[in-house]
């Protein structure tokens, strides 16, 4: 009887010690899982302040009206789609319509600037909302300046290749602003 008591301790110690060991083994995956999500999370938000800064780098060069350092930005077989038009590439975009645009603007100024980044590696999507205001040179109106307002909308693709994302994909459209709206 003693031997069947001890057995019946021992077979009882044994499952509860192991009970004990499934739950610690359970609790560290989770504390690794919850360790992992965190480490996502923090290179999601990582990855997301590098799209947010290049978007705007975008959006500070068009401000000093010029494409210099953009093109960096840009995939070599980049897409650029403006109000429903294919314009090509982006250099093909710059050289035969923004480029020449450039010239003539005395000021392109974006206010109501919003920018919502989402990223999925390895690609990111972006969307922009914002007002332009356009100022036209002088002497190409005769003296009047010309000023365009548009409400406008861009959504891109981004890709990272390596350490380095570059935009695939861009269109922007825009309609007439009308403030009281």
């Amino acid at each position: 009887m003693k031997k069947l008591k001890s057995i019946l301790f021992l077979t009882a110690a044994l499952f509860i010690f192991s009970s004990c060991e499934e739950k610690k083994e359970a609790t560290e995956d989770a504390g690794e899982k919850m360790k992992f999500e965190s480490r996502e999370s923090i290179t999601r938000k990582a990855e997301q302040e590098v799209v947010s800064k290049l978007m705007k780098s975008y959006k500070n060069a068009l401000e000093n009206l010029t494409t210099e350092g953009t093109f960096k930005l840009f995939s070599d077989s980049s897409e650029v789609y403006e109000s429903g038009g294919v314009e090509g590439t982006y250099k093909e975009y710059i050289d035969q319509h923004l480029g020449p645009e450039l010239g003539h603007f005395e000021s392109f100024k974006y206010s109501d600037y919003k920018l919502d980044v989402n990223v999925d590696l390895p690609y990111a999507f972006t969307t922009e909302t914002y007002v332009y205001t356009i100022i036209f040179n002088e002497e190409e109106e005769e003296g009047e300046q010309r000023k365009i307002q548009k409400k406008g909308v861009a959504t891109s693709i981004l890709k990272r290749n390596e350490d380095t994302w570059k935009i695939i994909k861009t269109h922007s459209s825009s309609r007439n602003y009308n403030p009281k709206q």
